[in-house]
């Protein structure tokens, strides 16, 4: 990772937040507002110059208080407080006027048909650097094809619906199922679990070592979500932003369990360790 490293470490004297990526993290929908906010707090604290959250407009009292450093850009909304296809027009010119580097879509967005159409067509009509989990991963079961050159997180469940094949099948043969899903749709896929995959074409997998069982909570993959978009949007290659956040995440999982046990770990404990992970790679000069 001494590549990441000499990037993380690139904080000139005559610099300003531009220089470190605009990441924008679209999620969230009523009783889901939690996920909205991991995300985008996990970028922020990942290094991110500037990150904003687009999210149903109803909502955005909510998150607009809770996350201080964060802007946020309410969205046209469903009846039922999810966003709306008519939000894509909003989406796009905002992404243009604002130079955004990084797109994070799905935690905590629904799978409300109409929110469904609107990540296939981000996914599809967009070209920028992308990480899609959750719940745009369950808008795209048999369009995996329109996933090339983006980052994917799938848990084993996720995966599971993506490919119409059993989680067993999936655990079983964890390394290899990710590395054919990245070779034959040219995605980096970050298969989460015991022992995250993290698989790109044409490179070795990445078999991770950090982590423990109190990570299976809640929320836990909303962070490591905006972490990797933090990492893309500061310049890393996505196959080395996701291995790196992968790693951290972990770290700092592991510092937590030290802490309070697997037990009682909760996913806003990661957020409060990111930079004590971060510190243990790239110590303070």
């Amino acid at each position: 990772m001494a590549k990441v490293k000499s990037v993380l470490l690139k904080r000139k004297s005559n610099t300003n937040k531009a220089d470190y990526g605009h990441v924008f993290v679209i999620a969230g929908s009523l009783g889901l507002t939690g996920a909205a906010y991991l995300s985008a707090q996990a970028a922020l604290l990942s290094g991110s110059g500037l990150v904003t959250l687009g999210l149903a407009k109803s909502l955005n009292t909510i998150l607009a208080r809770k996350l201080v450093e964060v802007m946020t850009r309410p969205l046209p909304e469903t009846k039922e407080q999810s966003l709306s296809l008519k939000a894509f027009s909003q989406i796009k010119s905002f992404i243009k006027a604002r130079k955004i580097n990084v797109l994070a879509i799905g935690p905590g967005l629904s799978q409300h048909n109409q929110t469904q159409a609107l990540v296939r067509k981000i996914v599809s009509e967009i070209d920028l650097p992308m990480v899609v989990d959750a719940d745009a991963l369950n808008a795209l079961p048999g369009r995996l094809g329109l996933l090339r050159g983006k980052v994917i997180t799938p848990h084993p469940g996720e995966m599971s619906r993506l490919l119409g094949i059993s989680v067993r099948e999936i655990q079983k043969k964890r390394k290899y199922i990710a590395k054919i899903v990245a070779d034959k749709y040219n995605v980096v896929v970050v298969l989460k679990g015991h022992k995250t995959v993290v698989a790109a074409a044409d490179k070795k997998a990445y078999v991770n070592n950090t982590g423990n069982p109190g990570m299976a909570t809640a929320g836990c993959g909303d962070v490591l979500t905006g972490m990797i978009a933090s990492f893309i949007g500061q310049g890393i290659e996505p196959f080395e932003a996701a291995k790196t956040a992968v790693y951290l995440h972990g770290a700092a999982g592991d510092m937590v369990a030290k802490e309070v046990g697997q037990t009682s770990l909760k996913a806003t404990d990661l957020l409060n360790k990111i930079h004590k992970a971060i510190l243990f790679l790239v110590p303070r000069r």
